[in-house]
C-alpha cells in the first residue's frame, strides 16, 4: 500500500465529539438521588407519573428504604396510590413553598397531620451468615408508610443545615429539589447524566452555531 506523500498538508486533528445526548427517560423509571425520601417521592412526579401502579409504588417504597426488601405489602391497592400522591402534592407546595418564600399552610397542616401517626417499627433480624439485617415488626399499612414519609419532610425543613442544602434543579423545565451535599455546595443538576448532560449538549451546539456563522 503506497505511503501518503510527504509533500500532502497535515491533516488537522478531528473534532472534539459532542456530548452524546442523555437517554430518553421513561415515565415509569424511579429516581432515588434527591438526598431524602421526601424528595425523593416529589420526582416521581416528573417528567410523567412514576407511580403509574402498585406494583411501582412497591418497588418506590422499597428502592426509598421505606420498607426493606421483601416485605409483603399485603394490603397495598389502588387506594394507596392515591393517598401516596396526594401526600406528593401536599409536600410539593410546602417545599415550594418554603423555598419561593411563600408559606403554604394547608399544606403545612396536612403533612403535620398525617406525620402523627406512627411509622413502621423497624426490627433487626439474624441472617443465615450470622449477620443482622432490618426487617418490620408487621406488614406496614399505608397510613403508617405515609407518616415517614411526612415526618422526613418536617425534619427536612425544620433542620437549618439540610433545609440550606435544599435545591432546585438548573437544567431546563426540570422541577426536582434536591439536597446539595456536595464540596462547595456546587451542584447544579439533580442528575450530572441527565440534566447536567443534556446542558452541555446544548452548549456544545451553541458553540458549533457560532463557529459557523
Amino acid at each position: 500500500m503506497a505511503l501518503p506523500s510527504s509533500s500532502s498538508s497535515p491533516s488537522s486533528p478531528p473534532p472534539s465529539a459532542p456530548p452524546s445526548p442523555p437517554s430518553p427517560s421513561p415515565s415509569c423509571e424511579l429516581r432515588f438521588d434527591s438526598g431524602r425520601s421526601s424528595l425523593d417521592l416529589l420526582a416521581t412526579a416528573h417528567p410523567g407519573e412514576r407511580l403509574d401502579s402498585v406494583g411501582r409504588l412497591r418497588a418506590w417504597l422499597v428502592g426509598s428504604g421505606l420498607v426493606p426488601a421483601g416485605t409483603p405489602l399485603r394490603d397495598a391497592d389502588d387506594s394507596w396510590l392515591a393517598e401516596v400522591r396526594e401526600l406528593r402534592g401536599h409536600i410539593g407546595q410546602l417545599v415550594r413553598g418554603e423555598l419561593d418564600g411563600r408559606p403554604a399552610s394547608a399544606a403545612l397542616e396536612r403533612v403535620n397531620a398525617i406525620a402523627r401517626a406512627a411509622p413502621p417499627a423497624p426490627r433487626a433480624t439474624r441472617r443465615t451468615d450470622g449477620t443482622l439485617a432490618r426487617a418490620l415488626h408487621a406488614d406496614p399499612g399505608c397510613r403508617e408508610l405515609l407518616a415517614a414519609v411526612a415526618r422526613d419532610a418536617v425534619e427536612l425543613l425544620t433542620d437549618p443545615v439540610a433545609r440550606s442544602c435544599l435545591r432546585r434543579c438548573e437544567g431546563d423545565s426540570c422541577p426536582i429539589i434536591y439536597l446539595d451535599t456536595s464540596r462547595g455546595r456546587r451542584r447544579r443538576w439533580c442528575s450530572s447524566e441527565v440534566c447536567g448532560n443534556r446542558e452541555r449538549v446544548a452548549r456544545h451546539r451553541r458553540r458549533a452555531a457560532h463557529a459557523r456563522a
